[in-house]
């Protein structure tokens, strides 16, 4: 049993519904500051397929407890599409991953609802530096599955930004073993604002690491190594070319490989 809520700041609920392995919510009013989605479930961890807002589509997540995902307001609606979360009538979705989803091939970095405050879903993204802060610089806009690289600061060009900082790191955490042998890395692109890195290095959880060398483009660059089984990495050691703009970004980092529990 889990049950899918709207709950409004001071926790009352405002829409619930519960089932046993899929659930739906339509919830009929517009979004107050401060309203946030849950899904509660208190069971063995496993995945979910998951869709909090109908704009932002579903996504697949490892669940180790309640997930709740804040209704974006003010500043952080940029970092957003303005129709998500947007109207007075909206469609809530959960249900148990089937075993050809969990078990495809696949980017594990994918996760359209991660935030800062992400603690019991994964993929999770993390970084010891953001840009001023701001959501359209954010970790979670490097796993949010959007590519549009082509300028910078409204979406959908929503981007990880180091704030020129050259020890930055960005790590995305899996929630559990899986097995990797490739990365797709796609920088920021709007040059010549924009500068890129031309060698980046993957730490990995097991100890090992890659390094990648880039160049200046907008399309995805990938870097293929030997299997390794891992439960997070580390994009770090980040090198900009010179002597060009001092704003390296990353739009997306995806990581492929298969599940392992």
């Amino acid at each position: 049993m889990f049950s899918i809520k709207v709950l409004k700041a001071n926790g009352e609920t405002k829409f619930v519904e519960r089932g046993e392995e899929e659930v739906y919510l339509v919830a009929t009013s517009a979004y107050e500051e401060g309203d946030r989605v849950v899904l509660e479930y208190c069971g063995t961890p496993r995945y979910f397929v998951f869709q909090a807002d109908d704009a932002m589509g579903a996504a697949l997540l490892f669940v180790k407890g309640n997930i709740e995902v804040k209704v974006p307001f003010g500043e952080a609606r940029r970092g957003y599409s303005p129709k998500a979360f947007a109207g007075s009538c909206h469609y809530i979705y959960a249900r148990f991953a089937a075993d050809e989803e969990v078990n495809a091939y696949r980017n594990q970095a994918l996760n359209v609802y991660d935030s800062h405050e992400n603690t019991n879903s994964y993929p999770h993204a993390s970084a010891n530096v953001e840009t001023r802060n701001e959501a359209v610089f954010a970790a979670r806009n490097a796993i949010d599955g959007i590519k549009a690289n082509s300028a910078h600061g409204e979406w959908p060009y929503a981007s990880w930004g180091i704030n020129r900082d050259p020890q930055a790191c960005l790590k995305i955490d899996f929630g559990h073993t899986i097995e990797t042998d490739k990365v797709v890395v796609y920088l920021r692109a709007d040059f010549p604002h924009d500068n890129w890195w031309k060698e980046i290095t993957l730490a990995f959880s097991d100890g090992s690491t890659v390094t990648g060398n880039l160049k200046k483009l907008a399309a995805g660059q990938t870097i293929t190594f030997e299997k390794r089984t891992v439960n997070w990495v580390e994009m770090k050691n980040l090198i900009k070319a010179e002597p060009e703009s001092p704003f390296p970004a990353l739009t997306q980092l995806e990581v492929y490989g298969r599940v392992i529990i």
